[in-house]
Formats: C-alpha cells, sequence, structure tokens
C-alpha cells in the first residue's frame, strides 16, 4: 500500500483540533494498517519524526431515514504524536 492508501483523511472535530495545539494529530486510516505502516506513511508524505501512533476502531452506528434504518460503515482512527518542535501545516488555520 502506498501512504496515501493508508492516511485516508485527517480527522477535523474540535477534540482533534485541541490536540493539535499539542502535537497530536488525528486521521483516518486504512483498516488493514497497523502502527509501523502509519508512522511510515505520515513521516514520508509530511516529512515530520513521528514519536508513537495510537489506534482505535470506530465501530458503525444505526441511523434512521425515516421508516428504513441502516449501519454507517466503521473505520479505524490513529492518533499520531510529533516529536516536540515538529507540526504538520495542513491543520494550521482551521
Amino acid at each position: 500500500m502506498t501512504p496515501h492508501e493508508i492516511l485516508r483523511r485527517p480527522v477535523i472535530t474540535e477534540k482533534s483540533t485541541m490536540l493539535g495545539e499539542s502535537g497530536h494529530y488525528v486521521f483516518e486510516v486504512a483498516r488493514d494498517a497497523n502502527k509501523i505502516e502509519i508512522r511510515r506513511a505520515v513521516e514520508a508524505v509530511f516529512k515530520v519524526d513521528v514519536e508513537a501512533v495510537n489506534v482505535s476502531h470506530v465501530h458503525g452506528k444505526m441511523r434512521r431515514m425515516g421508516r428504513s434504518t441502516g449501519m454507517t460503515s466503521s473505520w479505524k482512527k490513529a492518533v499520531v504524536t510529533l516529536r516536540k518542535g515538529q507540526k504538520i501545516e495542513l491543520f494550521q488555520g482551521i
């Protein structure tokens, strides 16, 4: 898998924005990617040094549209901690 296939998109929420101020960045990643692959992908794409990677699975939720019900997709979330003093410019100004 290429680094751009591993890192699907950044997760932009109020909590992830506050984490970004302390050097933690949140990404949606491929479901079959492991911590080592995520570390290498972030280092390759953004040219930074990764200190730690924490991964969690976000389970889909039940949603209703009128009478019909369905499930949202499950996805994998990675919280990446960078070395002190480093930033990812993609998240600045959000």
